[in-house]
C-alpha cells in the first residue's frame, strides 16, 4: 500500500531562477527530501511529476488527467492521493476534483504560501500533513480535501482568503472539518458527500464551453454584458450582498437568462444569496423570477467551475438547476 503523490508546480516547488524571482524547479523527490517525518509514515509515497508551472497555468483538462492518473493509482493499490500545486487556483481545482472523484479514498490537495528560499517555508509541514490525511482511514468518504496549516477543509467550502499569510485557506461558511494534531488525523465533522457530476466532459467539449463571470460593482453600466450570449454558453453573476444588482441590469440579466443559464451568487466571500427577503427591481427575488438560477452558498468561482462542467456534459436546464440546489 502506498500514497500516490502528483506534483504540479507552484510555490511549494519553487527555487531561485536564472533571473529575479523564484520559479517552479523542485521535483517530487526534492519535496519529499525536505520533509522531516515523512519516512515515519507507514506507507511510502510514489511520485509522479506531472507539471512544474504556476497554478495560473493549470487547466480543467490538466486536472482531469490527474484525476484519471489518480484513479489508476487507486486501482493499483494506493491508499490515497496527494496533489501539490500553486495556491492561486487551488480552491477551484479542488472543487472540480470533488465533483468527479468517485472513490472513497482521500484525494488531498496542498501547497505552500512561503517558497523554500524564505525563512519558515510552510511546504514541508503541509506536505507531511496532507500525506497523513491521505493514509488515514478517518479521511475516507469525504471527497476532495484541502490540507493547509494542519487544518483539513472540504473542497466545497474552502477559500483562499489572504494573499500572503500561511493561514490563507479557510472555510468561511463552515470552518475546517478536521485537524492534524501530533501527526494524528482528527475529523471533527463529516459532511455528507454530494452527488457530483457523474457524466464525463472531454477536453474538446470543455474548450468549446465558455462561461463568463460578471462581478457587479457600484454604478455599474452593464456594458460588458452586451453580446455575451453570442460568445458564451453560460454566465455567473457575482451580485451585491444576498444577490442584488442595479435595477438597470435586471432586465438585461433576465434577457440573458432566457437564452442561457445564468447563476446568481454573492460577491461577499461568505454566506448564501437570499430568495424572498427583498422585492425591489434588481433584488434577489426579482432576479430569480426573471429566470436566474439560485447559486446558494457557492462562491462565484466554484459556481463557474460547476456550470461549465454541467454545460460541457450536456445537462439540461432542469438538471443544472438541481445540481446547484445541492448547495442551497
Amino acid at each position: 500500500m502506498s500514497i500516490a503523490l502528483f506534483t504540479l508546480g507552484g510555490t511549494i516547488s519553487m527555487a531561485g531562477g536564472p533571473s529575479a524571482g523564484v520559479v517552479p524547479r523542485l521535483t517530487g523527490a526534492d519535496l519529499m527530501a525536505a520533509v522531516p517525518g515523512l519516512a515515519e509514515l507507514d506507507r511510502p509515497l510514489e511520485v509522479q511529476d506531472v507539471q512544474a508551472v504556476p497554478s495560473a497555468n493549470l487547466t480543467l483538462a490538466t486536472m482531469l488527467e490527474v484525476v484519471d492518473a489518480a484513479a489508476q493509482a487507486i486501482a493499483d493499490g494506493a491508499t490515497g492521493i496527494v496533489v501539490t500545486q500553486g495556491t492561486d487556483t487551488l480552491e477551484e481545482t479542488a472543487f472540480l476534483v470533488d465533483q468527479v472523484w468517485p472513490h472513497p479514498n482521500p484525494f488531498v490537495l496542498t501547497g505552500a504560501m512561503r517558497n523554500p528560499t524564505l525563512a519558515g517555508p510552510d511546504g514541508p509541514a503541509n506536505l507531511l500533513a496532507a500525506a497523513q490525511v491521505a493514509c488515514s482511514p478517518a479521511a475516507r468518504d469525504l471527497g476532495a480535501l484541502v490540507v493547509f496549516n494542519d487544518q483539513i477543509h472540504a473542497a466545497r467550502w474552502v477559500r483562499k482568503t489572504h494573499s500572503t499569510s500561511t493561514a490563507a485557506f479557510a472555510s468561511p461558511n463552515a470552518g475546517p472539518i478536521g485537524q492534524v494534531v501530533e501527526g494524528q488525523v482528527r475529523i471533527l465533522t463529516r459532511p455528507a458527500r454530494l452527488d457530483g457530476v457523474p457524466a464525463r466532459a472531454e477536453p474538446a467539449e470543455l474548450e468549446a464551453t465558455k462561461v463568463a463571470l460578471y462581478t457587479v460593482t457600484l454604478d455599474d453600466d452593464g456594458l460588458l454584458l452586451r453580446g455575451l450570449a453570442d460568445t458564451h454558453q453560460g454566465l455567473i453573476v457575482a451580485g451585491y450582498g444576498v444577490g442584488h444588482v442595479p435595477a438597470a441590469l435586471a432586465p438585461v440579466l433576465g434577457e440573458l437568462a432566457a437564452r442561457m443559464p445564468v447563476v446568481l451568487t454573492s460577491r461577499t466571500g461568505a454566506g448564501s444569496i437570499a430568495r424572498n427577503t427583498y422585492g425591489s427591481i434588481g433584488s434577489e427575488s426579482d432576479l430569480l423570477k426573471r429566470g436566474l438560477i439560485d447559486g446558494g452558498f457557492l462562491d462565484p468561482y466554484k459556481a463557474r467551475i460547476l456550470l461549465r462542467w454541467l454545460l460541457a456534459t450536456g445537462e439540461s436546464l432542469d438538471e443544472i438547476t438541481a445540481a446547484f440546489a445541492q448547495h442551497h
